[in-house]
């Protein structure tokens, strides 16, 4: 760098710490957050849903602090999607340490505007440069030297600006996350406190005050009693989880409707942070199943990933989704925030994984009739309709936030592009501002 402190490329502002391998068997116990590729969204972003600690070795240069960002300089697919990819460790995060797939980002000097830089390489120019210089057939590399040579001038007053936007945006879709993660958390626990743990049975059963109003907690009874499950409420049964919902088996060849926008609910949109896919059918290139509104999907691949979508169709829209998925309506009386919640607990889970069948860790599959005949509690009409006057609306609520970030993911799309190509003036800057104020 010069002694002037012009910048030019990445290498003027960052020096790269590559990270080491860990030891597998230490997973899970005390320490940093380990930040490997999983912990990366497709095209840079941190992901949350694949964080585990790290018990093993962590010495301080490994170490990324809050604040701090680092990337990928490889891939394991031809899409390159996480090659060059960048993540910023949250502010509230504790340190997580670097493996052997990824590098930390060493700032030079202490005038480095990292905000800047971060979504300078959230961008699409830059995305493309990554790929552009991809190395290798199989697994996808970018070279330290091509990465440090990305062109970043230090930034104008219109660049300043699209930052605090790009920011703003980043941080309202932080929050939404955050209070889907709350809302999910309070439907489920409710969920849990009747249908797992029967607490108001428990509680009736000891004498104690059950916290629920006597219209509701009277519904209860006051004793458990043995079934082929455990202990269940006196009074309730077990029935098959195909008593609970239908699978929906409609079809539909997207090819045969080239010019129609599909959402498409793929396992890639799920894991990516359950957004579908806004496709033409000429991109969709097999049969799927079709969506409609008020359904739950299921995967039957990999069970033991928790893959289980309440998803947000209008009725008149034309929404499809991989076969690996089983769409599933509730049948009455139970409602599709009651399926929802008896298909992410984990008794449920757990009957799920003892399903597979293969070979490959990477596509074991349950089978859709197995799953459906799988034991559940069946709780009476009028407890389950307690629980869904409360459910319906807490879920209903995070299916509002998902909209609302959707609409400020693609008003970031949009503005990434224009923090380098200077398309912007001030006041359109300024006008792009009032208009993410959502």
């Amino acid at each position: 760098m010069a002694d002037d402190g012009f910048r030019t490329t990445l290498g003027d502002y960052f020096t790269l710490q590559r990270g080491t391998t860990y030891k597998s068997r230490l997973l899970g116990l005390p320490g940093p957050v380990l930040l490997g590729l999983a912990t990366i969204q497709r095209n840079g972003g941190f992901r949350t849903d694949s964080l585990q600690t790290y018990g093993g070795d962590s010495p301080t240069k490994l170490l990324v602090q809050p604040g701090d960002l680092y990337l990928s300089l490889k891939n394991v697919t031809q899409s390159a999607d996480l090659l060059g990819a960048v993540a910023r460790l949250p502010i509230d995060h504790p340190p997580g340490r670097l493996t052997q797939d990824t590098v930390k980002l060493e700032p030079i000097g202490s005038a480095v505007p990292l905000d800047y830089l971060y979504w300078l390489l959230r961008t699409p120019q830059y995305r493309s440069y990554c790929r552009a210089h991809a190395t290798g057939t199989t697994n996808l590399g970018l070279s330290r030297e091509d990465f440090l040579g990305f062109s970043a001038p230090e930034p104008t007053p219109i660049q300043s600006k699209i930052v605090d936007t790009l920011s703003s945006l980043d941080d309202k879709i932080e929050l939404n996350r955050r209070m889907n993660k709350t809302l999910e958390t309070m439907a489920w626990s409710l969920f849990k406190s009747w249908f797992v743990d029967f607490a108001p049975v428990r509680a009736k059963a000891a004498g104690r005050d059950t916290g629920l109003p006597k219209s509701i907690a009277d519904h209860f009874p006051d004793r458990l009693v043995d079934s082929e499950l455990g202990e269940i409420p006196e009074g309730w049964e077990i029935c098959r989880f195909g008593a609970v919902v239908e699978q929906l088996r409609d079809q539909e060849n997207p090819l045969s409707s080239p010019n129609v926008l599909y959402h498409h609910f793929s396992i890639p949109s799920f894991d990516a942070g359950q957004t579908p896919k806004l496709e033409y059918g000429e991109s969709i290139k097999s049969i799927k199943s079709r969506v409609p509104a008020g359904v739950v999907l299921l995967s039957k691949l990999n069970p033991e990933i928790d893959r289980v979508w309440l998803v947000d169709v209008e009725v008149s829209a034309r929404a499809v989704c991989s076969t690996e998925f089983l769409v599933l309506r509730a049948r009455a009386p139970f409602t599709r925030s009651y399926a929802y919640c008896l298909a992410r607990s984990s008794a449920f889970r757990q009957q799920i994984e003892g399903l597979v069948t293969g070979t490959s860790k990477s596509h074991q599959r349950a089978q859709v009739a197995s799953i459906l005949d799988l034991g559940v509690v069946s709780a009476p009409a009028d407890i389950v309709g307690a629980f869904s006057a409360t459910a319906e609306n807490l879920l209903a609520r995070t299916l509002t936030c998902r909209r609302e970030s959707r609409s400020l993911i693609a008003l970031r799309d949009t503005l990434l592009p224009k923090l380098i190509s200077g398309e912007m003036r001030i006041s359109d800057a300024e006008r792009f501002i009032e208009r993410s104020d959502i």
